[in-house]
C-alpha cells in the first residue's frame, strides 16, 4: 500500500494522489484535517510496527510500503488553533502526529520524505554547507544580530539581500538606503545577508536520481511573490550541464532527500550559485507553467519504492 499524509486540499499531495490512481495504485489519504478522527499505537518491541485508525477503520503501519509526507504543523491548522493550546483536542493532535512522525523516521516504511531529512530546511547556513561540499558556489553569507556587522557587510558587497535564517517562507529582499533605519531590528532576530548575485533564477525538481529544470525570467528579487510588483515571470524547461546536474543530486543524497527544490541562480558569465534546498517543494506551480511530469515522476518513485520494499519482505 502507498499512503499519502497531509491536508487534502493540498495541491502537491491531491496531484501526486491522481497521479497514483491513473495508474492503479491503492492509495490511503490520510487527511491532516481530519486528526481528531486519527489515532496511533506504536509497538517498537523488535521491528517497528503499530496500528493508525483512520475515520474508523485500521490499517497496520508495516503494511504501508511508502509514504508521501506532505504535513504541516498540526497545531496551526484552524480547527486545532481554535480549540486552544490546552484543549483535548490541541493534545490529541500533538501526540497523533509526534506518533506518525516517530513511525515515518523509525520504520522500514519508505517515506518521501523523512523528518530527518527535511530537518535541514531550518538551517539556510547548514545547507550552505553541503551546497558548497557538493561543489557548488554560494554567495557570500553574513548571520548576525549586529546591525553594525550587517551595514559593513553591506558596505564590503554593495548589493545585498536579506531573507529568513529559518525554514519559514520569507520575501527575499535587496537592501535599499530606506531599509538603513530597519537594520537595528536584527538585534530581535538573527537576519541572512546575502551578496547579490546577478543572473537567471533556475528551480531544479529532483525526484531520486530525476531532474527536473526550470529557468524564470523575473525582474523581481523574489520571483515567488509579482504581484507585489506587477509583472509575473516567465518559466521555460531548461536542460542543466552535466556538472551541475549532478552536484544536484549529490547535494539530495547528501541532505537524504529523494525528492527535492533546488534554487540556483546562473550568472551572465556562466557560473552556477546555489541558495537551498527545499525539502516538500510545491512543484504544481511549475509544472502547470511547464508542462514538466513532476507529479508523475513522485508516482513513479513511490511504486517503485514500495515495490523494492516488498521484494525485500
Amino acid at each position: 500500500m502507498i499512503a499519502l499524509w497531509g491536508p487534502r486540499n493540498d495541491a502537491p499531495l491531491e496531484a501526486v494522489r491522481v497521479a497514483l490512481t491513473r495508474r492503479g495504485v491503492e492509495t490511503l489519504v490520510i487527511d491532516q484535517h481530519e486528526i481528531a478522527a486519527t489515532e496511533v499505537r506504536l509497538d517498537f518491541d523488535g521491528a517497528p510496527a503499530g496500528e493508525l485508525t483512520y475515520l474508523g477503520r485500521s490499517y497496520r503501519l508495516e503494511a504501508i510500503d511508502a509514504l508521501y509526507l506532505r504535513t504541516h504543523d498540526s497545531r496551526r491548522l484552524a480547527e486545532i488553533e481554535s480549540a486552544g493550546r490546552d484543549s483535548a483536542p490541541w493534545h490529541h493532535a500533538v501526540a497523533v502526529e509526534d506518533a506518525l512522525l516517530s513511525w515515518c523516521e523509525a520504520g522500514d516504511t519508505h517515506v518521501v520524505n523523512r523528518p530527518s531529512g527535511a530537518a535541514s530546511n531550518a538551517s539556510k547556513p547548514y545547507q550552505a554547507s553541503v551546497l558548497r561540499s557538493c561543489g557548488f558556489e554560494v554567495p557570500k553569507t553574513l548571520v548576525t544580530t549586529d546591525p553594525d556587522a550587517a551595514r559593513r557587510f553591506w558596505t564590503d558587497h554593495g548589493a545585498v539581500i536579506y531573507k529568513s535564517l529559518s525554514g519559514i517562507r520569507s520575501i527575499v529582499r535587496r537592501l535599499t538606503t530606506g531599509s538603513d533605519a530597519r537594520l537595528a531590528d536584527v538585534r530581535h532576530c538573527p537576519t541572512q545577508f546575502q551578496q547579490f548575485v546577478p543572473g537567471w533564477d533556475v528551480r531544479v525538481h529532483k525526484v531520486g536520481e530525476r531532474l527536473f529544470a526550470t529557468e524564470i525570467d523575473s525582474d523581481h528579487d523574489d520571483y515567488r511573490y509579482p504581484a507585489r510588483d506587477g509583472t509575473p515571470p516567465t518559466l521555460r524547461p531548461c536542460e542543466l550541464p552535466k556538472d551541475v546536474a549532478e552536484k544536484c543530486r549529490a547535494a539530495g543524497r547528501e541532505l537524504e532527500l529523494p525528492v527535492a527544490g533546488i534554487d540556483l541562480r546562473r550568472t551572465p558569465d556562466g557560473r552556477w550559485f546555489a541558495f537551498e534546498v527545499n525539502p516538500s517543494p510545491g512543484f504544481t506551480y511549475f509544472e502547470a507553467q511547464t508542462g514538466q511530469p513532476i507529479a508523475q515522476a513522485i508516482a513513479d518513485y513511490l511504486i517503485k519504492a514500495a515495490r523494492d520494499r516488498n521484494r525485500r519482505r
